[in-house]
């Protein structure tokens, strides 16, 4: 019991352990801040890249694509094992293209993807029509224009009427001329641009400006849209007119701003490719099936004429890159609480120093050298509980807060912290990981007590009377 005593007394009388509280609080608070930023950022990265990558993929190195996609399709449905894993497939077709639009008069060209779809199909694979922004295609994809857009196109491409010659009189007894055909307005089909495509930053933007405020648009719905790319089987450059009808905004530059959608059928008439795509996209009833389902794939289309891939295949570099960029970041900010290991050390060794013909008395009243020993090693212990529960309550705090806190920086600084425009998410995301924050504890309360050992056995060997006689 007087162990317990003394170690609470020097906790709470001897106000130089208290950088060591501090030391070890800042360490445990950065690590659980910057652990679970990092693990939002790679939950958040995995959910936005497993989002817009279906859990499989059959794709065909060939630029002509996957010939009778239907009939494989079908012949994949019809297995009896795949048939009771598979929830959803869709066709897709991915070529590299020329877009050309005018805005005030200028031409503007870019290099996109075309991702030709079934709209309905691929909303069920998903990674789609959640994206879209039109609240109305959310729930009912399509690339049909809205009668806004419509009206619009129509617009735009307004004529004045050309003034036709008056008909010549009716003679009585002749049969009158048939009425000439109603005048129907072309308008083209629809495509759904990446948003940052269509749009740009507003320079003005603030963390606390309204989300529909934060871009403004160049390219509207109803506006022309030139697509230009080249013959599957002949490589005769076509070129096709759409009219914008949506915007897909996934918050991944990568696609936002290369990518457009545009109707599967269309794009395959352009191209000379009916009935073929570049790609099977599959959605799984459940993804811990999926190396079972890649083997049968695999076998029913070998390599090098298809490649079966799932999509942390296909996203594998970016996602080891995370991993190990995380466990470096906390080796290196592990170090923090190693500094405050040898502040207590410092502190624990200069104690011992002066408390020499204390620990001389309590060796003469009957304390052992273990007991003698426990009682820094107590210490210690308390120093790294304390420091440790005071940093993960204010790492958490932290974690909780950390939007406004930004945006209170951003603030004060008049300088974006977190540049919505460099990273894939509008809010800084976080995920609290107990195992994580139990870890921290655990190695903050370790080296608080490694620190103390030596200082603590070298309190154990002192001789009583040497002790005593210690001035």
């Amino acid at each position: 019991m007087y162990k317990l005593l003394l170690c609470w007394r020097y906790l709470l009388t001897r106000y130089l352990a208290l950088a060591s509280i501090i030391s070890v609080m800042l360490g445990v608070a950065t690590l659980i801040v910057v652990n679970s930023v990092m693990a939002g950022f790679s939950t958040k990265l995995k959910e936005r890249l497993h989002g817009l990558i279906s859990d499989m993929v059959i794709e065909s190195p060939n630029m002509e694509g996957i010939p009778e996609i239907q009939a494989k399709i079908e012949r994949i449905r019809n297995d009896e094992f795949l048939g009771s894993k598979i929830e959803a497939m869709d066709p897709t077709l991915e070529v590299l293209a020329l877009m050309q639009y005018r805005i005030q008069g200028e031409t503007f060209t870019k290099y996109v993807k075309v991702v030709a779809v079934d709209p309905t199909q691929r909303s069920k694979i998903g990674g789609f029509a959640e994206h879209l922004l039109n609240p109305e295609n959310r729930l009912h994809p399509s690339f049909n224009l809205t009668p806004e857009a419509q009206e619009r196109y129509i617009y735009n491409h307004w004529e004045p009427p050309i003034l036709q010659p008056s008909p010549p009189p009716h003679v009585p007894g002749e049969k009158p001329p048939p009425d000439p055909p109603p005048s129907v307005p072309f308008v083209p089909r629809g495509i759904i641009l990446g948003n940052a495509l269509a749009s740009y930053r507003n320079p003005n933007a603030t963390p606390v400006t309204p989300k529909e405020e934060r871009d403004v648009y160049v390219l509207k719905p109803g506006d022309d849209i030139w697509i230009m790319t080249v013959s599957g089987q002949k490589l005769s450059p076509v070129v096709a007119r759409f009219a914008v009808c949506d915007y897909f905004k996934s918050e991944m530059s990568e696609y936002d701003a290369n990518y457009v959608f545009a109707p599967i059928d269309y794009v395959q008439q352009l191209r000379t490719m009916e009935n073929r795509g570049t790609s099977i996209q599959i959605k799984l009833n459940d993804y811990r099936d999926a190396p079972e389902v890649k083997a049968k794939l695999k076998a029913m289309f070998p390599e090098p004429l298809y490649y079966v891939s799932t999509w942390e295949d296909k996203q594998g570099p970016l996602l080891g890159a995370i991993a190990v960029e995380r466990g470096l970041l906390n080796v290196l900010l592990f170090l923090i609480i190693c500094v405050a290991g040898f502040g207590i050390l410092a502190i624990f060794a200069m104690i011992v120093s002066e408390k020499t013909r204390d620990i001389g008395i309590l060796k003469a009243l009957g304390a052992s050298n273990g007991g003698v020993m426990k009682i820094f090693l107590g210490y210690g212990v308390l120093l790294g509980i304390v420091g440790a529960g005071l940093g993960t309550i204010l790492g958490l705090v932290i974690t909780w807060n950390i939007n406004d806190i930004e945006i209170w920086l951003s603030k004060l600084t008049g300088h974006e912290v977190f540049p919505r425009d460099i990273y894939y998410f509008s809010t800084i995301p976080t995920d609290i990981q107990p195992m994580s924050v139990l870890l921290v504890n655990l190695g903050a309360v370790g080296i608080a007590v490694l620190a103390s050992i030596f200082p603590a056995m070298r309190a154990a060997m002192l001789h009583p009377v040497r002790a005593l006689r210690y001035e």
